[in-house]
C-alpha cells in the first residue's frame, strides 16, 4: 500500500523549483520528507549528418566550474516534453530537428527531487539561430562519438545526464563503448528498449533472434 501524505508545507517558492516539507505515514510510522518540486526537463542528443554531436559548455555555479553537457532545459508551464525539446534545441544549439525520437525518461534524484528528465534523439538537423535567454552564456561545439566517449572515460565530461545517456548508444570494442552508425540507429525504433544490440559480440553477447 502506498504511504499516505498527511500534510504539505511550502517553505520556498522559486522561479524553477519549490521546496516543500511533507508529512508521511507509512505502515504506522510518521516522518517528514523535504522535497524539491520541479516541473521536469528535457534532454536532447543532437546528431548531425556527419555523426557529430553538439555539446554545450556553460558555468554551473553549484558545481563551481564550467561543464560540458548535452543540451537540456526545464519544461515550461503547459508545455509537453516534445515541444520543450524542440524549443530547447533551437534556443541552445540553433537548429531544428526533422526527426525527434523519445529514447527514455528517468528521475534525476528521487530521494528528494521530483524532476523527471525526458531524453530525445534529434536527427535531420537544420541550422537556424540560437535564441538564448538573457542570463545564458553558452558555447557550442561538435564532437564525434569517439571523442565524447573518451572525454567520459578520462573525466573531462562530469555531467551525470551526459555520462548516463551516451552509453545507451553502445559499448566499444576498446571498452567501454561501441559507436553506432546512422544506418544502425535507423534500424532501432527504440535504442533503450533494445539492450541486446548494445553488447559487443567480442564479450560473448550477441543480438537475440
Amino acid at each position: 500500500m502506498k504511504p499516505e501524505k498527511l500534510s504539505t508545507k511550502n517553505i520556498y517558492k522559486g522561479r524553477i523549483f519549490d521546496v516543500l516539507v511533507e508529512r508521511i505515514r507509512e505502515n504506522g510510522l510518521e516522518y517528514d520528507r523535504e522535497i524539491v518540486r520541479h516541473a521536469g526537463s528535457v534532454v536532447i542528443v543532437p546528431v548531425f549528418a556527419d555523426l557529430t554531436v553538439a555539446l554545450v559548455r556553460q558555468y554551473r555555479h553549484a558545481a563551481g566550474e564550467y561543464l560540458l553537457e548535452i543540451p537540456a532545459g526545464t519544461i515550461e508551464r503547459g508545455e509537453d516534453p516534445e515541444t520543450g525539446a524542440r524549443r530547447e534545441l533551437e534556443e541552445e544549439i540553433g537548429v531544428t530537428a526533422t526527426n525527434l525520437e523519445k529514447l527514455t525518461e528517468f528521475f534525476v534524484s528521487p530521494g528528494f527531487l521530483t524532476e523527471l528528465m525526458h531524453v530525445f534523439l534529434a536527427t535531420g538537423l537544420v541550422e537556424t539561430q540560437q535564441r538564448l535567454e538573457a542570463d545564458e552564456l553558452i558555447s557550442v561545439a561538435r564532437y564525434s562519438f569517439d571523442e565524447i566517449f573518451e572525454m567520459i572515460r578520462d573525466h573531462r565530461i562530469r555531467d551525470a545526464k551526459t555520462i548516463c545517456i551516451f552509453p545507451r548508444f553502445g559499448l566499444t570494442s576498446t571498452a567501454p563503448f561501441v559507436i553506432l552508425s546512422v544506418r544502425f540507429l535507423a534500424k532501432i525504433p527504440n535504442i533503450v528498449g533494445n539492450y541486446e544490440y548494445l553488447f559487443s559480440e567480442r564479450k560473448g553477447f550477441s543480438r537475440k533472434p
